[in-house]
């Protein structure tokens, strides 16, 4: 059987496993937004970071990329997945449907924030979201990378995104 997994944030430029395909597709009922404090890969627990995570509304659509598994190596993409993405518990792992821009319909695995966990941010405003990203640095780099990155690749599939367009602008500006 197929593993689909669906990116949004990071996944979206550093997969970090084989993909034999991929295709846009749209998750209904999750927005998108830097809703996750990272401690770890673009913060630490003294001084966190942002990082995107999936919210959970009911009237919300996110386009992202739907990336299968090269076969074989499904297994290990999981455990990957799980090591990199449940580091610190505030990601939940789901089984979602998720439509691709062919037509066709996927269960995929993506990851979404725990609403309830102590790193769900709780809706900052734009303008502390950029504050925290403009300064933050963690294990695998600045967090304007992280931005930077998943703005420009979200540009190249052609998924428009103006909050991180905005963000992007705005720690731009603030880191001079």
């Amino acid at each position: 059987m197929s593993l689909w997994v669906f990116g949004y944030g990071s996944l979206l430029w550093n997969p970090g496993f084989p993909v034999a395909e991929q295709a846009h597709g749209r998750l209904a009922g999750y927005a998108r937004s830097f809703c996750m404090y990272s401690i770890h890969h673009r913060g630490t627990e003294e001084d966190p970071g942002l990082v995107l995570a999936l919210d959970a509304h009911d009237e919300a659509i996110c386009d992202g990329l739907a990336l299968r598994a090269e076969p074989g190596t499904e297994e290990e993409t999981l455990a990957y997945l799980r090591e990199r993405e449940l580091v610190s518990s505030a990601y939940l792992e789901k089984h979602v449907p998720v439509q691709l821009s062919d037509g066709r319909v996927v269960e995929a695995v993506t990851y979404i924030i725990d609403p309830n966990h102590v790193q769900h941010t709780g809706g900052l405003a734009l303008e502390e979201q950029a504050q925290i990203i403009a300064r933050a640095h963690g294990g695998r780099g600045p967090n304007t990378e992280y931005l930077y990155n998943t703005a420009a690749h979200l540009d190249e599939l052609g998924i428009p995104d103006p909050e991180l367009h905005w963000l992007t602008d705005r720690v731009k500006q603030i880191c001079g």
